[in-house]
């Protein structure tokens, strides 16, 4: 058994956090059978403090300050960066939408160890947050259809499973921290995205205003029967469409879910709900926690225990975010690992066929096309629809990349992604036929527009931890 610290930092609208997970990897095959490298074991080893995200003047992340939080979360876990495996930085919610998200990602990804790199994206908190919550696992033992709701600061994030299939995700620009007040009960803040809101319901909030309970909390209440709406519980309005946060996928529903379950910073509040001091963190997550837990569209008796509230993303980064290779894989030296932010090329369906046939000219001149639209020479080939290629196949879609390696600068690797466990074959050839660094990989499932890290080979180049993510800054 080989084990890999992993570590999930989560930097949100309202909060930051960072875990150390402990994955435990071992084959899981018989002793006559190719290997079959698994992560059979998942444990949280450190547990960071909540903290508020530091932002500076004009709405900016303080990549400084939390660098700083960071360090300190190191040290009291008794660790350092660069004994990490895997693992990710999320910036999410309306963090990442500040102007300065890219270059803070990219920032603090040096204190995020070899193989971790900053990542963002609406999608990818989604489906992170369900599976630290446990929504996943429990719709995988229960055999029923589960989503969860990660309500935080200033997104929501809705993922469906499937008895523990992935079966749905999205995200809408509703939370806690869309309006901010102030120790002397002054409304210092009002998300431009929250406007429609209080159009529709006629509410004369602005900036400076002095706090009043009553017009609040009919704004919550229309989140929450928002959030209904985009959970399939209510028909959708067209304001209901009007936040879906920009660059997420549609969320589209056969039927309501069996089980809801709620994480993020509201979470708490929906299951113990707050009463008296409704402000107390500045905001209006508290009434907006009260509002979805008296809304009559989430039932109580579908409602799930969360593993996870308030950590949950930050969990499923720290735990969910790798995967293993097959074990059919081919490298032509170790030292390329780890490969960090590589986008996926995937070519058309008939682009692919012509290279399976012998006709190379159609692939080199998209990749080609997709260098120039990503500015790199470094990018994977997903071959998304070969299936097990007889030796003549294989041959003639080696002749295909190969040719299409002979556009890259010298010494730039080849990295391909194919889906079947052809990879050590494909791999074989290509080295005879081009004089440049090869990585082939199997077994994993990317997406256009997904970017990919590989890290280093487990169990003598046996298997690879993948990590596959969506960079999106909206």
């Amino acid at each position: 058994m080989e084990q890999l610290l992993s570590v999930g930092i989560d930097i949100g609208t309202s909060t930051t956090s960072m875990v150390i997970s402990r994955l435990s990897v071992q084959n899981t095959a018989s002793s006559f059978a190719v290997p079959r490298m698994a992560i059979t074991e998942k444990e949280i080893v450190y547990r960071g403090d909540i903290h508020s995200t530091p932002i500076r003047e004009g709405e900016l992340i303080d990549a400084q300050r939390i660098a700083a939080l960071l360090k300190e979360e190191y040290q009291r876990a008794g660790i350092t960066p660069g004994i990490l495996r895997t693992g990710a930085v999320i910036i999410t919610g309306e963090s990442s939408r500040k102007e300065n998200a890219q270059a803070a990602s990219q920032w603090l990804s040096e204190l995020a160890g070899d193989f971790v790199i900053a990542t963002a994206g609406p999608d990818l908190e989604s489906v992170l947050a369900a599976k630290g919550a446990g929504t996943q696992q429990y719709s995988e033992e229960h055999a029923c259809t589960a989503m969860n709701l990660d309500v935080g600061g200033g997104t929501s994030n809705l993922a469906v499973f499937s008895s523990g299939r992935q079966a749905g995700k999205g995200c809408w620009d509703i939370g806690g921290r869309l309006v901010r007040v102030d120790e002397m009960g002054r409304i210092t803040y009002i998300s431009p995205r929250l406007r429609p809101v209080l159009d529709e319901l006629e509410i004369p909030l602005h900036e400076g205003d002095r706090v009043e309970l009553s017009p609040l909390r009919r704004l919550t209440d229309r989140m929450a029967s928002l959030l209904a709406e985009a959970a399939g519980l209510l028909p959708a309005t067209p304001l209901c469409r009007r936040l879906h946060t920009p660059g997420s996928a549609q969320l589209i529903l056969e039927r309501p879910a069996d089980r809801l379950s709620f994480s993020g910073g509201v979470a708490d509040y929906v299951y113990h709900p707050a009463g008296g001091d409704w402000f107390r963190h500045g905001d209006i997550g508290p009434l907006l926690g009260r509002s979805l837990y008296e809304s009559p569209a989430f039932l109580h008796e579908r409602l799930l225990r969360p593993q996870e509230t308030i950590r949950a993303t930050v969990v499923g980064a720290g735990s969910h975010t790798t995967m293993l290779s097959g074990s059919t894989i081919f490298f032509t030296d170790a030292s390329l690992f780890p490969a960090r932010n590589l986008p996926v090329f995937v070519p058309e369906a008939e682009t692919e066929q012509g290279a399976l046939e012998g006709d190379s000219v159609p692939l080199a001149a998209e990749a080609d096309r997709f260098r120039q639209e990503y500015d790199t020479d470094r990018f994977v080939i997903r071959l998304a629809r070969t299936g097990s290629p007889s030796y003549r196949t294989l041959c003639r879609l080696a002749d295909a990349l190969g040719a299409l390696a002979g556009q890259l600068p010298a010494g730039t690797p080849l990295y391909v992604l194919t889906e079947q466990d052809f990879a050590q074959a494909l791999g074989q050839a290509l080295r005879r036929r081009i004089e440049r660094p090869v990585i082939c990989i199997d077994s994993v499932q990317a997406q256009p527009g997904d970017y990919l890290d590989f890290g280093k080979p487990l169990r003598d180049g046996v298997a690879v931890p993948v990590v596959v993510k969506t960079l999106i800054y909206a």
